[in-house]
Protein backbone atom coordinates (compact mmCIF):
# COMPACT_ATOMS: atom_id res chain seq x y z
CA UNK A 1 0.00 0.00 0.00
CA UNK A 2 2.86 2.35 0.78
CA UNK A 3 4.37 2.32 -2.72
CA UNK A 4 1.07 3.03 -4.57
CA UNK A 5 0.38 5.89 -2.11
CA UNK A 6 3.80 7.44 -2.76
CA UNK A 7 3.32 7.03 -6.51
CA UNK A 8 -0.11 8.67 -6.31
CA UNK A 9 1.31 11.60 -4.33
CA UNK A 10 4.16 12.03 -6.83
CA UNK A 11 1.73 11.92 -9.75
CA UNK A 12 -0.55 14.49 -8.06
CA UNK A 13 2.40 16.83 -7.39
CA UNK A 14 3.51 16.42 -10.99
CA UNK A 15 0.05 17.32 -12.33
CA UNK A 16 -0.21 20.35 -10.00
CA UNK A 17 3.26 21.56 -10.97
CA UNK A 18 2.67 20.96 -14.67
CA UNK A 19 -0.63 22.85 -14.54
CA UNK A 20 0.94 25.76 -12.68
CA UNK A 21 3.81 26.15 -15.11
CA UNK A 22 1.63 25.75 -18.21
CA UNK A 23 -0.80 28.43 -17.01
CA UNK A 24 1.90 30.85 -15.81
CA UNK A 25 1.59 33.96 -17.99
CA UNK A 26 5.31 34.70 -17.47
CA UNK A 27 6.16 31.34 -19.05
CA UNK A 28 8.01 32.08 -22.34
CA UNK A 29 5.97 29.29 -23.98
CA UNK A 30 2.58 30.34 -22.60
CA UNK A 31 -0.36 30.04 -25.00
CA UNK A 32 -4.05 30.58 -24.13
CA UNK A 33 -6.38 27.60 -24.26
CA UNK A 34 -9.52 27.46 -26.42
CA UNK A 35 -11.78 30.48 -25.68
CA UNK A 36 -9.37 31.74 -23.03
CA UNK A 37 -8.54 35.47 -22.88
CA UNK A 38 -5.38 36.84 -21.28
CA UNK A 39 -4.37 40.39 -20.46
CA UNK A 40 -0.98 41.69 -19.33
CA UNK A 41 -0.61 45.35 -18.33
CA UNK A 42 2.71 46.86 -17.33
CA UNK A 43 4.15 50.11 -16.00
CA UNK A 44 7.84 50.90 -15.66
CA UNK A 45 10.37 53.67 -15.28
CA UNK A 46 13.59 53.87 -17.30
CA UNK A 47 16.96 55.57 -16.82
CA UNK A 48 19.08 56.27 -19.89
CA UNK A 49 22.50 57.76 -20.58
CA UNK A 50 23.11 58.92 -24.15
CA UNK A 51 26.02 57.51 -26.13
CA UNK A 52 28.65 59.60 -27.93
CA UNK A 53 28.03 59.70 -31.69
CA UNK A 54 28.41 62.40 -34.34
CA UNK A 55 24.71 63.20 -33.94
CA UNK A 56 24.83 63.57 -30.14
CA UNK A 57 28.07 65.57 -30.31
CA UNK A 58 26.48 68.00 -32.78
CA UNK A 59 23.40 68.32 -30.58
CA UNK A 60 25.58 68.48 -27.43
CA UNK A 61 23.55 65.69 -25.85
CA UNK A 62 26.33 63.08 -25.55
CA UNK A 63 26.51 61.71 -22.02
CA UNK A 64 23.22 63.35 -21.03
CA UNK A 65 21.03 61.39 -18.66
CA UNK A 66 17.27 61.02 -19.10
CA UNK A 67 15.13 60.16 -16.08
CA UNK A 68 12.36 59.40 -15.44
CA UNK A 69 11.22 57.89 -18.72
CA UNK A 70 7.76 56.41 -18.24
CA UNK A 71 6.87 53.20 -20.05
CA UNK A 72 3.47 51.52 -20.31
CA UNK A 73 2.68 48.23 -22.04
CA UNK A 74 -0.35 46.10 -22.75
CA UNK A 75 -0.60 42.58 -24.18
CA UNK A 76 -3.88 40.86 -24.99
CA UNK A 77 -4.69 37.50 -26.54
CA UNK A 78 -7.51 35.05 -27.21
CA UNK A 79 -7.32 31.31 -27.78
CA UNK A 80 -9.20 30.52 -30.98
CA UNK A 81 -8.30 26.88 -30.34
CA UNK A 82 -5.80 25.20 -28.03
CA UNK A 83 -3.18 25.63 -30.79
CA UNK A 84 -4.12 28.96 -32.41
CA UNK A 85 -4.36 32.41 -30.84
CA UNK A 86 -4.90 36.01 -31.91
CA UNK A 87 -2.88 38.60 -29.98
CA UNK A 88 -1.88 42.23 -29.74
CA UNK A 89 1.14 43.94 -28.14
CA UNK A 90 1.21 47.68 -27.45
CA UNK A 91 3.48 50.15 -25.68
CA UNK A 92 3.69 53.88 -24.92
CA UNK A 93 6.74 55.90 -23.79
CA UNK A 94 6.97 59.43 -22.40
CA UNK A 95 10.38 61.11 -22.04
CA UNK A 96 10.07 64.72 -20.89
CA UNK A 97 13.85 65.30 -20.94
CA UNK A 98 13.90 65.20 -24.75
CA UNK A 99 10.23 66.12 -25.35
CA UNK A 100 9.56 62.78 -26.99
CA UNK A 101 6.51 60.62 -26.44
CA UNK A 102 4.29 58.18 -28.28
CA UNK A 103 3.69 54.55 -29.14
CA UNK A 104 6.96 52.59 -29.16
CA UNK A 105 5.35 49.20 -29.82
CA UNK A 106 2.27 48.13 -31.74
CA UNK A 107 1.44 44.81 -33.40
CA UNK A 108 -1.43 42.38 -33.85
CA UNK A 109 -1.28 38.87 -35.26
CA UNK A 110 -1.76 35.12 -35.05
CA UNK A 111 0.30 32.36 -33.47
CA UNK A 112 0.02 28.64 -34.29
CA UNK A 113 1.48 25.77 -32.27
CA UNK A 114 3.07 23.33 -34.67
CA UNK A 115 4.33 20.97 -31.96
CA UNK A 116 2.57 20.61 -28.60
CA UNK A 117 3.83 19.58 -25.16
CA UNK A 118 3.45 15.93 -26.17
CA UNK A 119 6.32 16.36 -28.67
CA UNK A 120 10.01 16.49 -27.74
CA UNK A 121 9.82 20.29 -27.98
CA UNK A 122 7.12 22.92 -28.22
CA UNK A 123 7.29 24.86 -31.49
CA UNK A 124 5.24 27.94 -32.42
CA UNK A 125 5.17 30.14 -35.51
CA UNK A 126 3.57 33.59 -35.69
CA UNK A 127 2.89 36.44 -38.06
CA UNK A 128 2.07 40.00 -36.98
CA UNK A 129 1.08 43.25 -38.63
CA UNK A 130 3.45 46.04 -37.57
CA UNK A 131 1.43 49.13 -36.63
CA UNK A 132 3.91 52.01 -36.53
CA UNK A 133 2.13 53.49 -39.54
CA UNK A 134 -0.84 54.43 -37.34
CA UNK A 135 0.93 57.66 -36.41
CA UNK A 136 3.42 59.59 -38.57
CA UNK A 137 7.03 60.00 -37.62
CA UNK A 138 7.31 63.52 -36.17
CA UNK A 139 10.18 65.84 -35.49
CA UNK A 140 11.88 69.17 -36.09
CA UNK A 141 14.78 69.84 -38.47
CA UNK A 142 17.23 72.29 -36.90
CA UNK A 143 20.72 73.55 -37.64
CA UNK A 144 22.03 70.76 -35.40
CA UNK A 145 20.08 68.07 -37.20
CA UNK A 146 16.79 66.26 -36.72
CA UNK A 147 15.07 66.14 -33.33
CA UNK A 148 12.58 63.28 -32.99
CA UNK A 149 9.17 64.21 -31.61
CA UNK A 150 7.73 60.71 -31.11
CA UNK A 151 8.66 57.02 -31.22
CA UNK A 152 6.93 56.07 -34.46
CA UNK A 153 8.90 55.50 -37.66
CA UNK A 154 5.67 56.12 -39.58
CA UNK A 155 5.82 52.80 -41.40
CA UNK A 156 3.56 49.80 -41.67
CA UNK A 157 5.20 46.41 -41.83
CA UNK A 158 5.02 42.65 -41.35
CA UNK A 159 6.67 40.44 -38.75
CA UNK A 160 7.41 36.72 -39.11
CA UNK A 161 8.69 34.82 -36.13
CA UNK A 162 9.10 31.51 -34.38
CA UNK A 163 9.70 30.30 -30.83
CA UNK A 164 10.53 26.89 -29.47
CA UNK A 165 11.46 25.29 -26.18
CA UNK A 166 10.79 22.64 -23.58
CA UNK A 167 9.73 22.23 -19.97
CA UNK A 168 12.02 19.95 -17.96
CA UNK A 169 10.86 18.00 -14.88
CA UNK A 170 7.73 20.15 -14.72
CA UNK A 171 9.54 23.14 -13.23
CA UNK A 172 12.15 24.56 -15.64
CA UNK A 173 11.25 26.00 -19.05
CA UNK A 174 13.88 26.95 -21.62
CA UNK A 175 12.87 28.72 -24.83
CA UNK A 176 14.31 30.65 -27.76
CA UNK A 177 12.78 32.98 -30.33
CA UNK A 178 13.73 34.58 -33.63
CA UNK A 179 11.77 37.14 -35.65
CA UNK A 180 12.15 39.35 -38.70
CA UNK A 181 10.42 42.67 -39.38
CA UNK A 182 10.07 44.18 -42.85
CA UNK A 183 8.71 47.72 -43.05
CA UNK A 184 7.32 49.41 -46.16
CA UNK A 185 8.70 52.71 -47.34
CA UNK A 186 6.35 55.69 -47.48
CA UNK A 187 6.07 59.42 -46.72
CA UNK A 188 4.10 59.13 -43.48
CA UNK A 189 6.17 61.69 -41.61
CA UNK A 190 5.88 65.31 -40.50
CA UNK A 191 9.12 67.26 -40.27
CA UNK A 192 8.81 70.82 -39.03
CA UNK A 193 11.45 73.30 -40.21
CA UNK A 194 12.98 75.36 -37.41
CA UNK A 195 12.29 79.05 -38.29
CA UNK A 196 15.73 79.95 -36.94
CA UNK A 197 17.47 77.66 -39.46
CA UNK A 198 19.41 79.66 -42.04
CA UNK A 199 21.47 78.50 -45.02
CA UNK A 200 24.96 79.93 -44.92
CA UNK A 201 23.80 82.09 -42.04
CA UNK A 202 21.94 84.29 -44.57
CA UNK A 203 18.82 82.77 -46.14
CA UNK A 204 15.93 81.29 -44.18
CA UNK A 205 14.41 78.07 -45.42
CA UNK A 206 11.16 79.92 -46.08
CA UNK A 207 12.99 82.35 -48.40
CA UNK A 208 14.29 79.31 -50.29
CA UNK A 209 10.77 77.97 -50.83
CA UNK A 210 10.54 75.46 -47.98
CA UNK A 211 7.15 75.34 -46.20
CA UNK A 212 6.91 75.21 -42.41
CA UNK A 213 6.58 71.43 -42.57
CA UNK A 214 7.71 68.82 -45.09
CA UNK A 215 7.53 65.06 -45.54
CA UNK A 216 10.12 62.81 -47.17
CA UNK A 217 9.94 59.47 -48.98
CA UNK A 218 11.64 56.86 -46.80
CA UNK A 219 12.96 53.51 -47.99
CA UNK A 220 11.86 50.20 -46.51
CA UNK A 221 13.86 48.88 -43.57
CA UNK A 222 14.19 45.66 -41.64
CA UNK A 223 14.88 44.59 -38.08
CA UNK A 224 15.86 41.24 -36.63
CA UNK A 225 15.42 39.90 -33.10
CA UNK A 226 16.88 36.80 -31.48
CA UNK A 227 16.89 35.71 -27.87
CA UNK A 228 16.37 33.05 -25.27
CA UNK A 229 14.37 32.90 -22.05
CA UNK A 230 14.20 30.72 -18.97
CA UNK A 231 11.62 30.32 -16.20
CA UNK A 232 11.78 28.24 -13.05
CA UNK A 233 8.55 27.37 -11.22
CA UNK A 234 9.56 27.48 -7.56
CA UNK A 235 6.11 26.34 -6.41
CA UNK A 236 2.47 26.88 -7.38
CA UNK A 237 2.70 30.55 -6.30
CA UNK A 238 6.20 31.77 -7.17
CA UNK A 239 8.33 31.69 -10.30
CA UNK A 240 11.53 33.40 -11.44
CA UNK A 241 12.69 34.10 -14.98
CA UNK A 242 15.33 35.71 -17.09
CA UNK A 243 16.71 35.96 -20.58
CA UNK A 244 18.83 37.69 -23.18
CA UNK A 245 17.78 39.38 -26.42
CA UNK A 246 19.58 40.86 -29.41
CA UNK A 247 17.78 43.50 -31.50
CA UNK A 248 19.14 44.88 -34.76
CA UNK A 249 17.80 48.29 -35.83
CA UNK A 250 18.95 49.03 -39.39
CA UNK A 251 19.71 52.44 -40.85
CA UNK A 252 17.03 54.69 -42.29
CA UNK A 253 17.36 56.10 -45.80
CA UNK A 254 15.63 59.03 -47.52
CA UNK A 255 14.83 58.66 -51.21
CA UNK A 256 13.41 62.11 -51.95
CA UNK A 257 11.47 65.04 -50.55
CA UNK A 258 7.79 64.22 -50.97
CA UNK A 259 6.45 67.72 -50.35
CA UNK A 260 6.39 70.02 -53.35
CA UNK A 261 8.54 73.05 -52.54
CA UNK A 262 7.50 76.61 -53.24
CA UNK A 263 9.39 78.91 -55.54
CA UNK A 264 12.12 80.95 -53.75
CA UNK A 265 11.37 84.60 -53.01
CA UNK A 266 13.36 85.47 -56.13
CA UNK A 267 14.60 83.41 -59.07
CA UNK A 268 18.26 84.04 -58.20
CA UNK A 269 17.85 81.77 -55.17
CA UNK A 270 16.68 78.77 -57.22
CA UNK A 271 20.22 77.28 -57.53
CA UNK A 272 20.64 77.60 -53.76
CA UNK A 273 17.34 75.78 -53.21
CA UNK A 274 18.54 72.98 -55.51
CA UNK A 275 21.88 72.83 -53.66
CA UNK A 276 20.13 72.61 -50.26
CA UNK A 277 17.88 69.74 -51.46
CA UNK A 278 20.82 67.83 -52.97
CA UNK A 279 22.87 68.31 -49.80
CA UNK A 280 20.00 67.13 -47.62
CA UNK A 281 19.46 64.02 -49.73
CA UNK A 282 23.18 63.25 -49.85
CA UNK A 283 23.35 63.35 -46.05
CA UNK A 284 20.21 61.27 -45.52
CA UNK A 285 20.41 58.77 -48.38
CA UNK A 286 22.28 56.48 -45.97
CA UNK A 287 21.67 57.98 -42.56
CA UNK A 288 23.87 55.65 -40.45
CA UNK A 289 21.39 56.07 -37.61
CA UNK A 290 20.86 52.40 -36.72
CA UNK A 291 21.93 50.63 -33.55
CA UNK A 292 22.22 47.11 -32.13
CA UNK A 293 20.77 46.40 -28.69
CA UNK A 294 21.74 43.70 -26.19
CA UNK A 295 19.16 43.21 -23.44
CA UNK A 296 19.41 41.27 -20.17
CA UNK A 297 16.03 40.51 -18.54
CA UNK A 298 14.90 39.20 -15.16
CA UNK A 299 11.56 38.82 -13.39
CA UNK A 300 9.90 37.45 -10.27
CA UNK A 301 6.21 36.52 -10.41
CA UNK A 302 3.62 35.72 -7.75
CA UNK A 303 0.23 34.09 -8.42
CA UNK A 304 -2.45 35.89 -6.41
CA UNK A 305 -4.86 33.17 -7.43
CA UNK A 306 -5.09 30.69 -10.30
CA UNK A 307 -6.05 33.45 -12.79
CA UNK A 308 -4.30 36.60 -11.52
CA UNK A 309 -0.57 37.19 -11.23
CA UNK A 310 1.77 40.08 -10.51
CA UNK A 311 5.32 40.16 -11.86
CA UNK A 312 8.21 42.48 -11.07
CA UNK A 313 10.80 42.85 -13.81
CA UNK A 314 14.06 44.61 -14.65
CA UNK A 315 16.02 45.04 -17.88
CA UNK A 316 19.56 46.25 -18.54
CA UNK A 317 20.48 47.28 -22.09
CA UNK A 318 23.70 48.23 -23.79
CA UNK A 319 24.18 48.82 -27.50
CA UNK A 320 26.43 49.55 -30.46
CA UNK A 321 25.24 52.77 -32.10
CA UNK A 322 26.03 53.72 -35.69
CA UNK A 323 27.86 57.01 -36.24
CA UNK A 324 24.78 59.23 -36.74
CA UNK A 325 22.47 57.53 -34.25
CA UNK A 326 20.51 59.55 -31.70
CA UNK A 327 19.22 56.37 -30.05
CA UNK A 328 22.52 54.91 -28.85
CA UNK A 329 23.00 54.63 -25.10
CA UNK A 330 25.90 53.93 -22.78
CA UNK A 331 23.39 52.19 -20.57
CA UNK A 332 19.66 51.84 -20.18
CA UNK A 333 17.94 50.47 -17.08
CA UNK A 334 14.21 49.76 -16.82
CA UNK A 335 12.25 48.40 -13.86
CA UNK A 336 8.55 47.94 -13.25
CA UNK A 337 5.69 45.51 -12.77
CA UNK A 338 3.11 43.62 -14.79
CA UNK A 339 -0.38 42.61 -13.73
CA UNK A 340 -1.44 39.48 -15.58
CA UNK A 341 -4.93 38.00 -15.73
CA UNK A 342 -6.67 35.15 -17.49
CA UNK A 343 -10.44 35.00 -18.15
Amino acid sequence: MKKPLISLMALTASVISSGAIASNLENPLYMPKNREVYLKTGAAVMYKEADTTKATLKKETNGNTEFPIWRFTGDIGYGITDRLDVHGHFGYTRDNDISRQGMHRGRIGLMYRLLTEESPIVWDIYGDAYLSGISPMKGVYTEKGFNFGNYSNGRWGAIAGTRFGKTFKNDLTLAAHVEYLQTFGNHNNKIAIDPALKVGGVYSMKQLGFPDEISVNLKSTHETVAGFDAMYQVNTKWSIGGGFEYIEHTDNSVKSIHTKLNEPVNSALKPIQTMVVEDLLNRTRFMKDGWDEYVLKANVAYAIDEDVQIAFFAEYTWDDAHSQSQNGTDEKIEAGFRLNARF
